[in-house]
């Protein structure tokens, strides 16, 4: 996403698993390249991140 990714909005490289379609190749963004998942921010499962993740983006739209 060139432009980057709006809040709400899920990444357009993320497969039918919620997995990165670009990870470990040199197009994949630095910024999620350099993301560390903490569990503050992951939670414990995939629906807690996605919780999280939406109380975020909402706070800081």
């Amino acid at each position: 996403m060139p432009n980057g990714k709006p809040a709400g909005v899920a990444c357009n490289h993320l497969t039918a698993e919620r997995r990165c379609a670009i990870f470990g190749l040199p197009e994949r963004p630095q910024v999620c390249a350099a993301f560390m998942a903490d569990e503050q921010v992951c939670g414990s499962s995939a629906e807690e991140a996605l919780r999280i993740l939406g109380w975020w983006e909402q706070a800081t739209a």
